[in-house]
């Protein structure tokens, strides 16, 4: 298989060995410089409060101290909010959520800096915090003025509806949980420049946020990230830990790092949003949605960050796979005194999704038919019914065909009957079975971040270096770009390297989210070899007075033009000795996307992604425990460039949304401190939580009608909100106990105390 060229193929991950095997390099296992010194943080112990003193005498004093910096050692801007201002790195008067960072110091171990910041003598004068969404609205607590949009007249059609319905529904947060947590190591170099390494998801904000917190250029900062593991969104924006692991160099002159702990990372960081949605729907007797009003409101936390473009993305996809003719949402972003909310896989979307999914779920329980059918009878069409709410034509609509598809390879009828026969004649366990759709939207929707660069070399002995701006986080991007140059280029996959993201290399680069590093960073490769293959193509043309027309095959090592086959190194060979130039950078943006954010129209994505599960769950109705039985899953993925990485992809986004929807519940006191920030309060799913049954599959009609790379598909973010249909069947479980006579009362996570409550509301005895 050595020399084999392979693409389309279920190539190993680049890093696979490595990381089982512990030799994958990350972060906290480069070799630190000699003299490194070692930062912590010292953190706020008030959600709300007005700081009226800090004493950091003992702090200086402490054993292995050797700096210790606070806001006033900050030379430029104090704030690493990535769109907007107010996220301080040091607040200055006022703490607005438990576990703001306050100082940072520099010791000559971890331990002496971990034990020093415990020191401090901080004195507050406590104010009242803002904790939970509903505080938030009552108080009218708002980062920004609500939000409303509107298509048709869904007042008046609810009104003339002969079926209503109203209630409310809540997802909640989400902690991020990623392998490697927060670290970063810092390494001064001459002339005040800085040499970054950091597990960052964002190697080009970084190095403008430190840039600007420095007061300086942003060519005086370096940041190189060769993989990070895991990041989910949790490493997108939050620059906090870079920005004071900069700072503590820049005061001491010497290379230090600093890692949060995990209880730390847990409770300095922040999370999911949390959403709260208020529903009225009119709809017809077979269970087509007439008219819609919703009010949806999310935690955003203390500051900004990127909660307006994450909610802009729940509007966004508030229809799923849904045609919505008449629809009004009121949309209201939630100022807490919590860690600022930031971006999660999903970004905002999934939030939306599931609260126009419990509406068709409680309209197919309200009219006792099968959720499955309501939701069909409201899908989107393809000649008519196909444009969505903010005005973009659906033109690759697949879901008709591939629901109808997942549910005859999982045998849904039938499984359906006998899970209602079993369930009539046991007591104390009750089955439950769901299927839904996901339709997600791909690109970014702040428009200039569509965007990507790379450099490609050809050295003389004919092995290629990449670099791109897309981060490896575990997903395979190295390897399927390099998968993409190896058959551009004809040659086998191991004479590709594929390096650390760098940005020296490929500057004012994208953060690697919105599921489009693949499809940016390898349209923007691609570019950098067609470049080096037109300037070989021509230099053949000359030597070798090849006139034939036809484009030459790169393909096995060889170049075939005209009648004639080259030898690919030979000819890399010939170019260098003819001055010919092997290396070329890269460029690419995405095409026919257009939308304008305040009036909500246009077009947002480049293309969408199709998806459907199907899941069976038995719970407990004496605990409320849950178990899955069995998922069945089929996934749109295009024309995969590596099926086994895309594979891996939706097992594992499933199992982050099932977690998400199931179990991972993160709570806050009243005083705001967060009560879930450790392995041992905090529940993410284990080996024993995966579905005893679980059947993915690629669709195998799949084709991508836009001109991205090798007519792929991204299963970044779509396979997580696959996990709805574990939340669905959990409710439908809950729905036998009435037999199917009563809507459930159901929020997110549907942990065992939230389906044993709902179990009990049902019979009436509380």
């Amino acid at each position: 298989m050595k020399n084999e060229i392979l693409f389309n193929k279920n190539l190993a991950h680049d890093s696979g060995i490595k990381h089982v095997s512990g030799f994958a390099e990350y972060t906290d296992d480069i070799n630190e410089p000699l003299n490194t010194l070692y930062g912590a943080i010292g953190w706020s112990k008030k959600a709300h409060a007005k700081i009226k003193k800090i004493n950091l005498d003992k702090v200086r004093k402490s054993e292995g101290v050797i700096s210790v910096v606070t806001y006033s050692d900050i030379p430029g801007r104090n704030d690493v909010g990535p769109v907007f201002d107010g996220d301080p790195i040091f607040p200055k008067t006022k703490v607005e959520y438990y576990g703001q960072p306050l100082f940072a110091v520099a010791a000559t171990s971890m331990e002496f800096a971990r034990k020093a910041v415990l020191k401090a003598k901080i004195f507050y004068q406590e104010l009242k915090p803002v904790i939970t969404i509903k505080d938030a609205l009552k108080k009218n607590s708002l980062l920004f003025d609500p939000r409303i949009i509107k298509k048709g007249n869904p007042s008046q059609k609810i009104n003339n509806s002969k079926n209503k319905l109203k209630g409310n529904f809540t997802t909640g947060s989400q902690e991020h949980f990623y392998l490697e947590g927060q670290v970063a190591l810092v390494i001064p170099k001459e002339d005040n420049n800085f040499l970054i390494y950091s597990s960052t998801q964002h190697p080009s904000e970084t190095q403008q946020i430190l840039a600007k917190m420095l007061n300086q250029k942003s060519n005086s900062i370096d940041v190189l990230v060769r993989r990070i593991g895991g990041g989910f969104g949790g490493k997108e924006t939050n620059f906090i830990t870079a920005a004071i692991c900069c700072l503590l160099s820049h005061k001491t002159k010497k290379p230090i790092k600093l890692r949060l702990d995990r209880d730390d990372d847990i409770i300095i960081t922040g999370k999911r949003h949390d959403f709260f949605s208020d529903y009225e729907v009119g709809f017809d007797d077979k269970g087509r949605i007439n008219g819609l009003k919703l009010k949806i409101a999310s935690r955003c936390g203390m500051s900004p960050d990127l909660s307006m473009a994450i909610n802009e993305r729940a509007l966004l996809h508030i229809d799923n796979a849904y045609f919505l003719k008449n629809l009004e949402v009121k949309n209201y972003l939630c100022k807490t005194n919590t860690a600022s909310s930031t971006a999660f896989r999903g970004f905002g979307g999934n939030q939306g999704m599931m609260a126009i999914e419990n509406i068709l779920d409680n309209i197919s329980r309200f009219l006792k038919k099968d959720p499955a059918e309501v939701r069909k009878i409201n899908f989107y069409g393809n000649k008519d019914r196909n444009i969505t709410h903010y005005g973009m034509k659906i033109k690759d609509n697949v879901i008709n065909e591939l629901f109808e598809n997942l549910k005859i390879k999982s045998n849904y009828k039938k499984r359906s009957q006998k899970i209602r026969q079993f369930n009539q004649i046991n007591k104390f366990k009750k089955k439950g079975i769901a299927i839904t759709p996901v339709k997600f939207g791909i690109s970014f929707t702040t428009i200039h971040l569509n965007q990507a660069g790379a450099l490609v070399h050809i050295y003389t002995d004919g092995s290629i270096h990449m670099n791109h701006g897309g981060i490896e986080m575990g997903q395979g991007t190295h390897t399927k770009i390099a998968q993409l140059v190896s058959n551009s280029l004809g040659v086998p996959y191991e004479k590709v390297k594929i390096s650390a993201t760098n940005t020296s290399k490929v500057p004012n680069t994208s953060a690697s989210a919105a599921s489009s590093t693949t499809d940016l960073n390898g349209a923007a490769t691609l570019n950098a070899v067609s470049k080096i293959k037109s300037n070989l193509n021509n230099f053949i043309r000359k030597k070798y007075k090849i006139f034939s027309k036809n484009e030459p095959m790169y393909k096995n090592g060889q170049i075939y033009f005209g009648n004639r086959a080259f030898n690919f190194d030979q000819i890399i060979k010939e170019a260098y000795l003819n001055r010919v130039s092997l290396s070329s950078s890269g460029f690419y943006s995405t095409p026919k996307i257009n939308f304008n954010k305040k009036t909500f129209k246009g077009r947002p994505f480049y293309y969408f992604c199709y998806g459907a599960a199907v899941t069976e769950v038995t719970i407990d109705t004496l605990t409320g425990e849950s178990v899955l039985d069995r998922v069945d899953i089929l996934q749109d993925a295009g024309n995969a460039i590596n099926p086994a990485l895309e594979h891996g992809q939706i097992e594992g986004g499933f199992v982050q949304g099932q977690g998400w929807l199931t179990m991972e519940e993160v709570i806050w006191g009243e005083d705001g401190k967060i009560k879930t920030f450790s392995p041992s309060t905090y529940k993410i799913p284990a080996v024993t939580d995966i579905p005893k049954t679980f059947n993915v599959e690629i669709y195998k009609k799949g084709m991508n009608v836009e001109k991205v790379v090798n007519k792929a598909k991204t299963t970044g973010e779509p396979p997580l909100m696959l996990a709805m249909s574990v939340f669905f069947a959990i409710k439908d479980a809950i729905a036998s106990i009435s037999n199917y006579q009563k809507i459930p009362d159901l929020d997110a996570p549907a942990t065992a105390e939230k389906i044993l409550l709902s179990i009990n509301k049902l019979k009436n005895i509380i």
